[in-house]
């Protein structure tokens, strides 16, 4: 399994890309396409988990980290995703540093955490590697906490500083809509919020992330102080290359 935790906690650039369509076909070639990390979308995506095994499995013939988020803070969900073998898993809407801490707390063994022990898992090789996995889970596994509403914002800080949190992460559309201003990412109240977040994750010695729409945001994102950084999505990817072949050969309708 592919862990990047000690890249991300050491703020390398750290790149990634979104998989919401559910499909173990395009997580594979997204985790080939040379990301370092490949969010699996359980929250807004079409896949169930179902389709998180395949994907998993796809993804393991690959250099990328697999990362799954979840629908929401909930124990058994990350147990279950983790067991599954995702490297990390990304929790939205966590508003507080005790909601930050059940969530550190689910992904951990015991005596750190409550995650339950199992041999037979698909992330300890079906019991083939237990020992090993278990030994090394609490160190390697990667939390990541998103930020989406004024509430977390003032509570960045907070939030970082518990331990076992290591990414911070913006999501601009929630985070935009919750402040009242959806999608409006150059109001002030959105750069003022981004610039808490950045300094409450770097003051505490946690990394900053940040999904992305476009290229043309890479670079005010890096000079922010992100870097766990995703840019797209497979279903955007396919809907604007087909989109652009379509507009490309209607072009030569006759009329």
């Amino acid at each position: 399994m592919k862990y990047i935790r000690r890249e991300v906690l050491g703020r390398k650039l750290v790149t990634g890309t979104w998989c919401n369509l559910g499909s173990s076909v395009t997580a594979e070639v997204a985790g080939l396409s040379g990301f370092d990390w490949v969010l699996l979308d359980m929250e807004h995506g079409l896949g169930d988990f179902s389709h998180l095994v395949p994907q998993l499995q796809a993804m393991a013939a690959t250099p990328a980290a697999p990362v799954v988020r979840i629908t929401q803070s909930d124990v058994g969900a990350i147990k279950r995703v983790l067991d599954m073998g995702a490297s990390g898993v990304m929790v939205p809407f966590v508003n507080t540093a005790a909601e930050a801490k059940q969530v550190v707390s689910a992904m951990r063994y015991p005596p750190a955490g409550i995650r339950g022990a199992a041999r037979f898992t698909r992330a300890a090789s079906f019991g083939q590697e237990f020992d090993a996995y278990t030994r090394g889970a609490n160190e390697n596994l990667l939390t990541i906490v998103q930020i989406e509403t004024q509430q977390a914002v003032d509570a960045a800080d907070a939030i970082a500083a518990v331990d076992g949190v290591d990414v911070l992460f913006v999501g601009p559309t929630d985070l935009s809509t919750n402040l009242g201003i959806p999608l409006k990412l150059d109001d002030p109240r959105f750069r003022e919020a981004v610039k808490k977040v950045v300094a409450a994750a770097h003051g505490r010695g946690k990394a900053a992330g940040i999904l992305l729409a476009q290229v043309a945001q890479i670079e005010q994102a890096v000079a922010d102080g992100f870097t766990f950084i995703a840019l797209g999505s497979d279903g955007g990817m396919v809907a604007a290359g087909m989109k652009a072949a379509s507009e490309a050969l209607n072009k030569w309708k006759k009329p």
